[in-house]
């Protein structure tokens, strides 16, 4: 998030009560008008300790739980509360500890708690979805009042006491870096700033663990039985028809595998609007005769399978690896890739090939071609389809008005429920008049695939200083005629005239 003037930001200092708590935070909204930051603080020891503890608990050890974590944990819920209904991107930080993180004998109970804060907070990284991110910040020793209370032979064997300066900093990093979500900034003089799980402990606890990914994916994918021949769809005649332009052939499987390369099943094949361009050869450079020299080719963008052998130069990946790959060839059962192209991945899902081809292509579209940042109004066509869908969601996380457009009831429902704040059905309402009466200045950036008329609307439908991010043009690929150039004459003077920016993406 980028901070600036007039933002508005809430500290909470643990109160145990949650009507005192929720009565801030409401004056707050009252005062301000809403929330952009929350930072929940609060930390008190606990003595004697749990062990010795003989009393019932209700003003020792139950009193720090309260005010440790059940008010962070209260302060957190509210806050991303009033930042969803906000509808515009907020960011939580839940000041934690170092002894959340390794245990600290001196206070169990204060160990305890601020543990179950870095886990809560590590827990809400799908508030991201909603335009909220919440983090944990967990310092070591700082001079406080209860800092104080430690040994000082404990402070000084940590490197002494943190700068107040230091937590000043870990908090605006958490702030300012939209990449962090969930995150645990850990500080200590010893290392200086540094997430956590730390490398290191990433590879004991599983988080990358290669060791252990070899034994899980040999257990659920044990050896693959390869047939002596298998099936695959290659292009023999160029056509913008792909039907007749492609054939399912029975090809013989070769092996060994080439050395730099693998041999992959594929379980999940994406299907894209582009495979007619590419049936066509509209992806292939030079003249007709050069592009027919070609076929046949294989058919295929995108998809996950399993790794079912290597070359004897492969030692990156292994047999049994569930893996994505973008390489042509893609409609078929077995396909021979060459292995760095391969992305492992957790599962052989559906869902990782929506992220490949149309998960990346909205995200580049938006972040890198249409530069978006927060606050804008963004339009999305075709928003329902394979890559709409994710520049809807990526469009809201960043913290965007969205609209988008479809044709049918069930795709408007869709849309609404993955965060498009307008869904215009161009079924019963005219894309046209609702641009121009709701949005009469403009549209900040536009992300289009339909081409055609569209394009010319979005166009006349672009404020000044706007992004057209031109992703593809689905209307045009198909039909008697195949894709035609269109001619847009005075394109050049209408987007000077408005310092406007058309950036297409491939």
């Amino acid at each position: 998030m980028e901070l600036k003037p007039g933002m508005s930001a809430l500290v909470t200092g643990g109160a145990s009560g949650i009507d005192s708590l929720a009565a801030a935070f409401e004056k707050h909204v009252q005062t301000y008008g809403g929330l952009d930051i929350c930072i929940n603080c609060a930390g008190i020891a606990n003595r004697p300790l749990v062990y010795d503890d003989t009393s019932d608990g209700a003003r020792t050890w139950r009193h720090a739980v309260n005010v440790n974590l059940v008010a962070v944990i209260d302060g957190t819920r509210i806050a991303s509360q009033i930042m969803r209904s906000q509808k515009k991107p907020g960011v939580i930080i839940n000041i934690g500890s170092a002894a959340g993180l390794y245990p600290m004998i001196f206070d169990p109970v204060y160990s305890a708690t601020k543990g179950g804060v870095v886990m809560f907070t590590r827990s809400l990284i799908p508030l991201k979805r909603h335009g909220v991110r919440v983090n944990v910040l967990c310092p070591e020793f700082v001079q406080t009042n209860m800092g104080e209370q430690m040994g000082r032979r404990i402070v000084d064997s940590t490197g002494g006491y943190l700068k107040m300066e230091d937590i000043v900093n870990g908090a605006f990093e958490l702030i300012q870096d939209e990449s962090k979500a969930g995150a645990c900034l850990w500080i200590t003089n010893r290392r200086g700033m540094e997430y956590w799980p730390t490398p290191e402990e990433q590879r004991k606890y599983m988080v990358n663990p290669s060791k252990s990914k070899r034994t899980l994916t040999n257990n659920i994918y044990p050896s693959i039985q390869m047939p002596e021949s298998f099936e695959k769809i290659v292009v023999h005649t160029l056509s913008h028809n792909f039907r007749n332009a492609t054939r399912l052939e029975r090809v013989r499987l070769r092996l060994p595998v080439e050395p730099h390369s693998a041999l992959v099943k594929i379980i999940y094949a994406g299907v894209n609007a582009s495979d007619v361009n590419f049936s066509s050869g509209r992806y292939f450079s030079g003249n007709p005769k050069e592009t027919a020299s070609r076929l046949p080719f294989d058919a295929g963008f995108e998809g996950v399978g399993i790794v079912a052998a290597v070359g004897d130069s492969v030692n990156h990946i292994k047999v049994g690896t569930p893996v994505a790959l973008m390489t042509f060839g893609s409609y078929a059962e077995f396909t021979q890739v060459p292995a760095k192209h391969l992305l492992p991945v957790p599962r052989p899902d559906p869902e990782v090939v929506a992220m490949l081809t149309s998960g990346l292509t909205a995200s580049i579209g938006l972040e890198k071609a249409g530069q978006m940042t927060s606050g804008k109004v963004v339009l999305v066509t075709a928003a329902a389809g394979g890559t709409g869908q994710f520049a809807v969601q990526l469009a809201k996380l960043a913290g965007n008005k969205v609209v988008a457009t479809c044709g049918g009831e069930s795709k408007a429902e869709f849309l609404a429920s993955v965060g498009a704040d307008r869904v215009i059905n161009y079924r019963n309402e005219s894309i046209k008049d609702v641009l121009k009466k709701e949005f009469p200045r403009g549209v900040d950036i536009i992300y289009e695939s339909v081409g055609g008329e569209m394009f010319d609307l979005c166009l006349n439908a672009l404020a000044v200083h706007g992004h057209l991010i031109v992703i593809g043009m689905i209307s045009q690929y198909q039909g008697e005629s195949g894709w035609k150039p269109k001619n847009y004459t005075g394109l050049c003077e209408k987007i000077l005239a408005k310092s406007q920016t058309v950036v297409c993406v491939t």
